[in-house]
């Protein structure tokens, strides 16, 4: 079991499930017979070694056992990963997805769909190194699915979207026509959107659980793990548990790719330290006055800009401590063995 590359199609925080992974690091052929998942353990810490020091394993990432022990040895330089800020004040990030080719975020047309989350959950794909894709689900319960689209759409700029019902099969034909064999995509977005039945609908089979929708109109959360399926086309599709609250990881690329309208009025302004707040010559507020930037999309880029660059603060000071406490760690090493090379022999 422990030769060659394995890739983890499921994680937990003591032990991983994974399958063998052929030449390009797919789990097999999804369109034949999948091989049955194995465990795998994880050491104590529940890390393992990869190029950036030991981290966690995440589904979708390529890993090698110890021939020894049947442990996770080292995680394989991930090609995408998509991560999200960790809850408290640590300044650590958690990886939902690794090596992922798409990333489908799901949002729902009833009700109303939330702009502001779409754009933060797109963020966390530019950032990725995916592509993002948006995908408006319950289409069949709205009376203007298209013109909703049209409206995100507007807030989801180079991403295509596409209004979906699961139930009915329409619009699903362009999501499908992205399942080619070996591509990986990952589904994210809030509890209720509907990614379980998404998943199943693109499976053309029940594989994952799903809930009845509620006297408010919101369907259930059902998943609570993440989960590397193979479809039938040959691709792998990860479904993750609804995000409630998204804590943002992203760098200026990203932001400026979510929001490239807005940057690309940044970049004429007089200023090129300009603030936005009231600089003369600021092409952003011009354009919020005339109406041609959008109020609430204006606030939206602010909001993440401020984030991003508080979580970078944040790593930044992390990697600091820790190379003090190296440092530190090297100091007191060099004085023992000092104290013991001056000691006097018996």
């Amino acid at each position: 079991m422990t030769s060659g590359q394995w890739r983890v199609v499921r994680a937990e925080r003591t032990a991983v499930l994974v399958v063998p992974a052929g030449p390009s690091g797919d789990p097999g052929d999804a369109r034949a017979s999948s091989p049955e998942p194995l465990p795998a353990g994880l050491a104590r810490d529940g890390l393992a070694d990869s190029d950036e020091g030991r981290t966690a394993v995440a589904v979708g990432d390529l890993v090698e056992l110890d021939p020894e022990s049947g442990l996770v040895a080292t995680v394989l330089p991930r090609r995408s990963a998509l991560v999200r800020d960790t809850a408290g004040r640590t300044s650590h990030v958690q990886v939902l997805a690794a090596n992922v080719d798409v990333v489908l975020v799901v949002e729902h047309l009833d009700p109303d769909p939330d702009l502001g989350r779409v754009e933060r959950l797109l963020t966390l794909a530019w950032r990725s190194g995916a592509q993002p894709v948006v995908v408006l689900t319950k289409a069949d319960l709205v009376p203007d699915p298209h013109g909703m689209a049209q409206d995100v759409a507007a807030a989801a700029l180079a991403v295509d979207v596409h209004a979906v019902s699961a139930a009915t099969g329409e619009g699903l034909d362009p999501v499908r026509a992205l399942l080619g064999p070996g591509v990986t995509l990952v589904v994210v977005g809030p509890s209720g959107a509907g990614k379980s039945t998404l998943v199943n609908a693109l499976a053309g089979r029940e594989i994952m659980a799903t809930g009845e929708r509620r006297q408010d109109g919101r369907g259930r959360h059902t998943t609570t793990h993440r989960e590397l399926v193979p479809l039938p086309s040959g691709a792998m599709l990860i479904d993750t548990p609804g995000l409630r609250a998204v804590g943002l990881v992203a760098d200026a690329d990203a932001l400026d790719h979510t929001f490239a309208d807005v940057a690309e009025l940044a970049a004429r302004c007089k200023f090129a330290d300009c603030s936005h707040a009231s600089e003369p010559g600021c092409a952003v507020l011009a354009a919020l006055d005339r109406g041609e930037l959008d109020q609430r999309r204006f606030a939206s880029w602010r909001k993440l800009e401020r984030e991003a660059a508080y979580q970078e603060r944040r790593v930044d000071a992390r990697l600091a401590a820790a190379e003090k406490a190296r440092w530190k760690r090297i100091t007191q090493e060099y004085h023992r063995g000092h104290r013991g090379a001056g000691a006097p022999r018996p």
